[in-house]
């Protein structure tokens, strides 16, 4: 059986419940959202609703079909059939001090990371970008050297003129 990640992006109606439906959809049928990302759109009436999720095609195929027959949802795309730009977001804080200072902040500017928050003893580091960069980023990091970690989950968008609009 062959499981292929799948980015799927949903333009739902900006309404209580609806991503508890979506949520809810997944559970009842014991998929997986391995992350999720919601927000409003240019149009407040409307949320922009981007999940990632494993299957094979007949599990997404069943996915997109039951998403479609959900009342708050406008029209879906999986941008993993199309060429598409996808981001994600992650916020590291990590020891800094002494020496670790330079290098810490040597690697957050190899990976295009910012430094937000600096204190005597840690660094709070913002980067953006795919999951592998982001997994890069963690793994040329001393395990020892992480506090904490927050990560916003994919998000995506078709690239050229294709849109997503109601």
């Amino acid at each position: 059986m062959n499981n292929n990640r799948h980015l799927i992006s949903i333009l739902m109606e900006n309404e209580a419940g609806a991503l508890s439906r979506v949520a809810n959809l997944f559970s009842a049928r014991g998929y997986n959202i391995e992350s999720l990302t919601v927000a409003p759109t240019d149009d407040p009436t409307l949320s922009r609703l981007t999940l990632v999720t494993y299957g094979n095609e007949q599990i997404i195929e069943q996915i997109v079909k039951q998403l479609n027959k959900l009342i708050d949802v406008v029209k879906l795309i999986d941008l993993s059939e199309t060429d598409a730009i996808e981001r994600e977001l992650m916020l590291v804080k990590t020891k800094a001090s002494g020496e670790q200072r330079a290098e810490m902040k040597r690697l957050a500017d190899i990976f295009g990371g910012h430094v937000l928050d600096v204190t005597e003893a840690t660094y709070t580091i913002e980067l953006t970008g795919t999951g592998s960069k982001l997994d890069n980023f963690l793994r040329a990091i001393e395990k020892e050297a992480i506090l904490e970690v927050v990560r916003s989950g994919a998000t995506g968008i078709a690239l050229g003129q294709k849109a997503l609009r109601a």
